[in-house]
């Protein structure tokens, strides 16, 4: 077996398949790798490796060292695509909203404006600002958990503190302008769901200031932090050639230095009128998914305050009575009104047949929403092209090689959202 043994490792087999075809090229015999190569098949999950949501890894090890690697998913059961399909267009935006917990705005946008464009519908100004200036909050948002938890997962507790800190205050805006906190329903087909409040901008420009100086804060407790630096540099590198193979797009494809971002690549919303930069990696490895992450959180910022300075005036939602809801100040004084808004709730509008997909830049990547309509009033079918399901192929190329408690670090720039992978 001593020749036979070798040769089969070259092949790439992991430990189960290397005794599988020992045993049956050698039937009877005893079949006992080399106590120094020896590998041993651990599972990591189904409950939460690292807080990044129930997601099961069939690790090989040798030794400490990851020979090979198996997302297993599945294990949310939302059934979110099959569930859109039974309800009518204006009901499956909280469907949508929750797949991707952290990014619903992007959720929103995404269904939304591919319904929009399937019934040739134009939102107006007001709610294409509102929209942008909301979905970049969302994205501070998404990647302030990340930062947060990632740090968390290398022992740095009072970044998590900090991160918290702030996502809370960019909650309360949520709050403010939505009445929620999370799963807003804020976007609705034809524009938003109401007009900011007054006081609304004073808080964002306050909230803008913080944050500049939050994020001055992380990167003084992390940039120079010699546990931090040693742990993420050199750490999961993948080649941005590989990445381009695997599909992979948003902060992971810019980290290894392909400034692709649909905001700037594709014509929705204003964001061709907002002045930013898409930041960008050299190495392709744990540090530069950090470094990328937290200067577009920067950027971000630069969005949100010339969203507020160039906020125009007019309406937050198109008039547009067969696809969108009437005012709620007409439902006890116009009888058309209301019986137009309780065929609208109930029976929803017709959409001609057709087909379109709408991808947007989320916290995580293209997340692209694919309606089939065949002319009645729900969609024949709703498919999501989700960032954190696509993404999720690099994580064996990112681990293989390294060590063990290194692929926890690297799953945590990853940033996967299991809500989205099992949608």
């Amino acid at each position: 077996m001593s020749d036979l043994e070798p040769a089969l490792r070259d092949e790439g087999l992991t430990a189960t398949a290397l005794k599988e075809e020992l045993a049956e090229r050698m039937p009877g015999a005893t079949i006992e790798l080399e106590a120094e190569q020896e590998m041993m098949t651990v599972n990591m999950g189904p409950h939460h490796p690292a807080t990044h949501g129930v997601l099961r890894l069939i690790v090989d090890l040798e030794g400490e060292v990851v020979k090979d690697l198996k997302p297993v998913v599945g294990y949310v059961h939302t059934g979110i695509e099959k569930s859109c399909e039974t309800m009518n267009y204006w009901k499956v935006i909280p469907f949508v909203e929750r797949m991707d917990y952290l990014g619903y705005f992007s959720n929103m946008e995404s269904y939304c404006g591919a319904v929009e464009k399937l019934i040739d519908l134009e939102i107006p100004r007001r709610a294409q600002y509102l929209r942008v200036l909301h979905l970049e909050l969302n994205r501070l948002h998404s990647h302030l958990v990340w930062l947060g938890t990632s740090a968390l997962d290398l022992g740095a507790m009072g970044v998590y503190f900090y991160c918290f800190r702030d996502r809370d205050r960019v909650l309360d805006i949520f709050e403010m302008s939505t009445g929620q906190r999370m799963h807003t329903r804020y976007f609705q087909i034809g524009g938003v769901a109401e007009d900011i409040p007054t006081g609304f901008e004073q808080k964002v420009r306050e909230m803008i200031v913080t944050l500049n100086t939050g994020i001055d804060q992380y990167e003084a407790l992390l940039d120079r932090n010699e546990i931090f630096l040693m742990r993420t540099k050199d750490i999961g590198v993948v080649s941005r050639e590989r990445l381009l193979e695997l599909g992979v797009t948003g902060p992971l494809l810019r980290a290894s230095g392909e400034a692709w971002d649909l905001r700037k690549e594709e014509d929705y919303l204003t964001y061709d009128e907002m002045d930013f930069d898409v930041p960008v990696g050299t190495v392709g490895d744990g540090y530069d998914r950090y470094r990328v992450r937290l200067t577009e959180m920067r950027e971000s910022l630069k969005i949100i305050e010339q969203c507020l300075d160039g906020m125009p005036e007019g309406p937050w939602i198109s008039d547009d009575r067969k696809y969108v809801l009437p005012p709620r100040a007409e439902l006890s004084t116009s009888m058309e009104s209301l019986i137009h808004h309780f065929k609208l709730v109930t029976e929803g509008f017709r959409v001609a047949p057709g087909e379109i997909y709408n991808p947007v830049e989320s916290p995580r990547g293209e997340l692209g929403c694919f309606i089939l309509a065949d002319g009645s009033s729900k969609p024949a079918r709703v498919h999501f092209r989700e960032p954190s399901f696509v993404n999720l192929q690099a994580l064996r190329d990112m681990t293989i090689g390294e060590y063990v408690a290194d692929l926890i670090q690297t799953l945590a720039m990853l940033d996967p959202i299991l809500g989205g992978i099992d949608r």
